[in-house]
């Protein structure tokens, strides 16, 4: 610590010669006189240094003892800016420089956001943005606190939000509230009947009356669990069965078949290069573009527009709202030409497939699948057959109304 402040001071190392020099030390000693680093180079020549500060005084002591004072070098930050006293263009961009930081470390630069994993953070920043957080605002004169309150109010979904400013970056940290488990509804008249025709492999009713028993076959809007439940009479009594309605619920698995097709046109229209092209270069700077080079004006009917975006970052990795975009306008021509059916039919299988796994579901199992291919139209068409093992039951509104006695 001392010598940081010994540079922030200014120090002298002086030669001292004289008959007695041991007489200006004492002499120093006596009006407290800091010096350091005292070297006898002979009898009668010491090598000190001592602050700037004091040198004046040190050289009315030197002349009261008969000594001769001589400046070795001189160091510290006063002799270092003493460099730049004639140089006036380096001084006014120093000045500039510095009020530049001072100022522009006030501007917000970045926006971070943590904390979110179902709310999108480009929906969050975007509503940041309309708020009036963005690169390149003013950071104390935000509300924090009032902006917390406003997001949660705009974003569906956040039950917590707090702005931190942290020089020329944003941090915003949200929480996400946590969803009601959805309530069973026990209300209404409800069957389950099946969605697809099928062979039944599997039923597990957990409310209402099994309809159909594993093997049946059933066709599309069948039954499978009654919403009516039955109520036997007692043994050996004469009463009539009774009845009640009820939401029925369960899980019916079976086997079914699946037809599903896809096509494609034979022909296809793709672009041919001329060559010709040309660049428009811009600048982002907080969010504001900035034209440097080139037109946007495009007299050609068809064309591409190609943008590549080279995004200013520090060392570290974090972004900077700074940019440079380059926008390439290629010119070409349309030319029609033959698919190439093997890879057409292998596109549309790959899609029917995926069509068929969500109809099945995640606890579906396909057991066979078989494609069959034609050209029909201009139209290359692909059928899929699949056998399955599914779930099959829905709930549906019951049609009919029971007087319960």
């Amino acid at each position: 610590m001392r010598k940081l402040m010994n540079y922030l001071r200014g120090m002298v190392v002086l030669r001292l010669t004289g008959p007695f020099p041991e007489r200006l030390i004492n002499l120093c000693a006596q009006e407290g006189i800091d010096f350091w680093a005292m070297e006898w180079i002979d009898g009668h020549t010491v090598r000190l240094t001592t602050r700037r500060r004091t040198l004046s005084r040190f050289e009315e002591l030197a002349g009261r003892a008969g000594c001769e004072v001589e400046r070795e070098s001189s160091r510290g930050l006063p002799y270092f800016l003493g460099r730049f006293r004639t140089r006036y263009g380096f001084l006014v961009g120093l000045a500039f420089a510095l009020c530049a930081v001072s100022v522009l470390s006030r501007f917000v630069l970045t926006v971070q956001v943590s904390g979110n994993e179902v709310v999108p953070t480009a929906v969050i920043l975007s509503q940041l943005r309309q708020l009036g957080v963005r690169p390149g605002v003013y950071g104390p004169a935000l509300n924090r606190r009032q902006l917390a309150q406003e997001l949660m109010v705009r974003v569906d979904g956040l039950s917590w939000a707090a702005l931190n400013l942290h020089g020329t970056r944003v941090e915003v940290i949200v929480r996400e509230s946590i969803k009601t488990p959805e309530r069973v509804d026990e209300s209404g008249y409800f069957d389950i009947v099946a969605e697809a025709d099928g062979v039944i492999t599997h039923l597990e009713p957990e409310q209402g009356d099994a309809a159909v028993q594993e093997g049946d076959v059933v066709a599309k809007g069948d039954v499978l669990i009654s919403g009516t439940v039955t109520m036997e009479p007692p043994l050996y009594s004469e009463l009539p069965p009774r009845y009640y309605q009820t939401h029925a619920r369960g899980r019916v698995w079976a086997r079914t078949w699946r037809f599903l097709t896809a096509s494609i046109p034979v022909e296809a229209t793709v672009k041919d290069y001329t060559g010709t092209e040309k660049s428009v270069w811009s600048l982002n700077i907080l969010g504001q573009r900035v034209k440097i080079f080139g037109s946007t004006s495009i007299s050609w009917p068809m064309y591409d527009k190609i943008t590549s975006v080279h995004q200013a970052a520090l060392p570290g990795g974090e972004e900077l709202p700074l940019s440079l975009n380059r926008e390439t306008f290629r010119e070409y021509q349309p030319r029609t030409v033959e698919v190439d059916q093997a890879a057409a039919q292998a596109l549309l299988e790959e899609q029917l497939l995926k069509q068929l796994d969500a109809l099945t579901g995640e606890d579906g199992e396909v057991e066979s699948t078989q494609f069959t291919a034609r050209v029909n139209g201009g139209r290359l068409e692909v059928t899929l057959t699949a056998q399955c093992l599914e779930e099959i039951g829905e709930e549906r509104p019951g049609m009919r109304e029971l007087s319960v006695e």
